[in-house]
């Protein structure tokens, strides 16, 4: 049987009347003149906003370089996309200069130790966001949020974390998309003071697939698979070091669902890490994840799959590589015990304290008074379906079994149930 591509089942929902128009409007008018995304524009723009000019390493040109000309290339952005795209490049190129005039005078903060990290490393639609933010309710861990992640300098302070004026200009920003497209609060909650994933952080380095999962750029794709991701993680440990400076937890929280199949390499920078990994039916999280992705590349172009990105995770033998992967990491030690933990969806729906009570043992981490109680705390006040259910196109039954058999050694290995 042919391999099922969701892809090309996927449709859109109506964009609202004012992006409609705007986006319409944008093909009579220059809008490359008018929203301009080239190599001098952005960056005189960056300076000029911050009156800063060190950029930190020369690593990251190359990589900045070869990313915005795919996306002027490839990416067929309309008006909003532009918009869109101009006003988070700034932003990302802003940050990289704050953060280097930070490290420039006060180089002790590159002295700062990140110990015993814990990762969520599962797959997008897993659990990995609801896990992560249960798991935040617990007082050892510090986590980085929303406002943090896109304003970083100056580093946040435990006196005035919860009430910089930083949070309600990022909720202001970041809530465009949910005005964007409507339809995203059910799939996916935003917000200034929520936690995020470690992608939100990874932008300025410019070598991140946090870009593939935002634009149709095949060139770019190909470019990132001959870099070294070690790049990418120095500067993860960069942004945790200025964080943690003025506001120190005994463990850090992370979630990076794209970092599963590097994990390897993860762990030459993080050799004390503590992994979590979360395991959904892969039937599900397959036709979830499209409906995802369609909708975030929807954001900037009306061709939301027009550049084929996704094939490893959008089909059946892509996906099934990664799960191999994972049970030869098991087995070979790479994913050690006391470092590691599965965690089941079904399992963590069914009882999420008890799930987290389980998951804190398997990594050695201590279960405080009142973190069960601060768990069903924070849910009882998450009632779902708060923003609409999410709902979406399933494959057909025959390509269901065809798909099962590719992901059954998975599911047994892990003991991760069927859902459909």
């Amino acid at each position: 049987m042919t391999e099922f591509d969701r892809r090309a089942r996927w449709q859109p929902a109506p964009r609202p009347e004012w992006v409609a128009r705007l986006n319409e409007e944008g093909e009579i008018l220059n809008s490359r003149s008018i929203v301009p995304l080239d190599e001098n524009s952005l960056l005189a723009e960056a300076r000029r906003n911050t009156g800063l000019d060190d950029f930190g390493d020369d690593g990251w040109i190359d990589h900045f370089r070869v990313l915005i000309r795919a996306i002027e290339e490839e990416a067929k952005l309309n008006l909003m996309g532009r918009i869109l795209t101009r006003q988070d490049f700034v932003l990302y190129l802003e940050t990289r200069l704050r953060i280097q005039d930070y490290y420039t005078r006060f180089p002790e903060i590159d002295e700062q130790v990140i110990h015993e990290p814990v990762m969520i490393l599962g797959h997008g639609r897993t659990g990995t966001t609801i896990l992560h933010e249960v798991m935040s309710t617990d007082p050892q861990f510090r986590i980085v949020k929303r406002w943090e992640a896109m304003f970083p300098c100056p580093p946040p302070e435990a006196a005035t974390y919860e009430t910089d004026p930083r949070i309600e200009r990022a909720d202001k920003l970041i809530t465009i998309f949910d005005r964007v497209t409507p339809e995203w609060k059910a799939m996916h909650k935003f917000g200034g003071g929520l936690p995020v994933e470690c992608a939100e952080y990874l932008y300025a380095s410019f070598l991140s697939n946090v870009f593939v999962f935002s634009f149709q750029i095949p060139s770019y794709a190909e470019y990132l698979q001959k870099q070294d991701v070690g790049y990418t993680i120095r500067w993860h440990q960069r942004f945790l070091k200025l964080l943690q400076w003025k506001y120190g937890k005994p463990h850090w929280l992370l979630k990076n669902p794209i970092w599963i199949d590097y994990i390897p390499r993860v762990l030459e920078f993080y050799p004390d890490a503590k992994i979590i990994l979360t395991h959904r039916d892969p039937i599900t999280v397959s036709d979830s994840f499209t409906n995802v992705m369609g909708t975030i590349f929807w954001w900037r172009t009306d061709d939301p799959w027009g550049g084929g990105m996704l094939d490893e995770l959008v089909m059946a033998d892509g996906r099934a590589e990664t799960q191999a992967n994972l049970m030869k990491w098991m087995e070979d030690g790479t994913l050690r015990p006391g470092y590691v933990s599965n965690v089941l969806y079904a399992n963590f729906m069914d009882d999420p304290a008890d799930t987290i009570r389980r998951c804190h043992a398997d990594l050695g981490l201590e279960f405080g008074e009142g973190t069960e109680q601060a768990i069903r705390g924070y849910l009882a006040s998450k009632p779902k379906g708060k923003h609409g259910k999410f709902e979406y196109d399933r494959a057909q039954a025959a390509q269901i079994a065809a798909e099962r058999e590719r992901f059954r050694a998975y599911q047994d290995y892990f003991g991760v149930p069927d859902e459909v």
